[in-house]
């Protein structure tokens, strides 16, 4: 594949939400990235269709084996001696009793990087106990400040946990390792965790908690909706448009447009007024439709821009200019990013259903006729 990761040989053991997001990161930049299905993924009415909606799978061929099975373990581990990362997304211990774990791996590939995607850690009292994005980003303290004050957190969907704090973070994380691998000749193991990964992203709220501009109660700071110039508004017609001018020329320059002279607002920086403030923007903001806002601030340094829905984002004008989604068998989806100038990245390509490569990426990766018809006759793969 084209892309700066061209040549990179990547081992992924299907998991969900964190892991298939850093893969598909790995694989829509160039790395050969082969995904580990279950046997019970494969096959059934219409899988190869089904497959196509599963846009975090896009880039990667699927390789079916039974790891119950005496045999499994070690087609995987022969597959991990031509492999530079291997990543995972288990509760601590699973791939270890699988008969994969760190040191059986890397005794069979001393370069490996072995990248490790949990929720709470490979280590510490929560470990072994299940849970998802929203509780992870619970004891990081990210949720708490998501919302409006005197109501309940929102719940940011699962960007924060499950792929800024977790997937990208094991993506920087095996690069990082592969980077330092090729140095010094030896791999390590990444234990990349959503809690750690989401204490990470709140770096700088946490400065500006301890340094006092930073109240704990949601909705009344900088950057959470508590100011006026930085929230939604809803319009004429039922939409929303958002605001960011906090720098004060990007304020004056939104003041200027929407006619707003109003001495209130010189004090832009003084939170007892920004309740004040919001309310009286927001019925500026609804004696037009947010088309006609578009025309008149889009473009602008008031730091303007329409909220978009899942259908609008990629008709917009921007986004079709730069190519920031893309149809791929029919399923509209986000490009890769970030682009590169000399090795850009290929348009991506549709995720093959479970199993529909096996025998072909066995071959490509070094199994011979023989040692295929022992996987096949012994389950440890299906029939051709």
């Amino acid at each position: 594949m084209a892309g700066p990761l061209s040549g990179l040989k990547v081992i992924e053991m299907v998991g969900i939400g964190p892991g298939p997001f850093c893969a598909m990161a790995l694989a829509d930049l160039g790395a050969e990235v082969i995904r580990i299905d279950r046997p019970q993924a494969a096959g059934g009415r219409g899988a190869a269709d089904k497959a196509r909606f599963d846009v975090l799978a896009r880039n990667r061929r699927s390789v079916c084996i039974d790891l119950r099975k005496p045999g499994g373990a070690e087609a995987v581990l022969a597959l991990v001696e031509r492999a530079d990362i291997l990543i995972e997304g288990f509760r601590p211990g699973v791939m270890e009793r699988l008969g994969l774990g760190p040191d059986v791996c890397l005794a069979r590939n001393p370069r490996l990087v072995f990248g490790r995607m949990t929720g709470w850690g490979q280590f510490g009292p929560l470990s072994q106990a299940a849970g998802h994005d929203i509780n992870y980003i619970s004891i990081a303290g990210a949720l708490a400040a998501i919302g409006r004050p005197g109501e309940k957190p929102a719940i940011p969907l699962n960007y924060i946990g499950d792929f800024g704090g977790g997937g990208m973070l094991l993506a920087f994380g095996v690069m990082c390792a592969l980077h330092e691998a090729r140095q010094s000749g030896k791999g390590q193991v990444v234990d990349a965790a959503m809690t750690d990964g989401t204490a990470m992203l709140s770096a700088m709220m946490y400065g500006m908690r301890a340094r006092g501009t930073w109240s704990t109660t949601r909705g009344e700071n900088l950057l959470d909706g508590g100011a006026h110039f930085y929230d939604t508004y809803a319009c004429a017609d039922g939409k929303h448009v958002s605001v960011g001018a906090i720098e004060p020329q990007f304020y004056a320059r939104l003041r200027e447009l929407c006619g707003i002279d109003a001495p209130a607002f010189d004090a832009q920086m003084d939170p007892a007024g920004w309740p004040d403030l919001k309310q009286r923007l927001a019925a500026i903001f609804l004696t037009r439709t947010r088309d006609e806002w578009c025309a008149l601030l889009e473009g602008s340094d008031a730091c303007f821009a329409p909220v978009l829905d899942w259908d609008e984002a990629p008709r917009h004008a921007h986004n079709q200019a730069r190519g920031t989604f893309v149809e791929v068998a029919g399923v509209v989806q986000p490009a890769p990013a970030p682009r590169f100038s000399r090795t850009p990245a290929a348009t991506p390509v549709a995720p093959s259903a479970a199993g529909a490569d096996t025998e072909a990426v066995l071959q490509a990766w070094g199994f011979d006729a023989a040692k295929l018809a022992a996987l096949r006759g012994a389950g440890v793969i299906g029939a051709a």
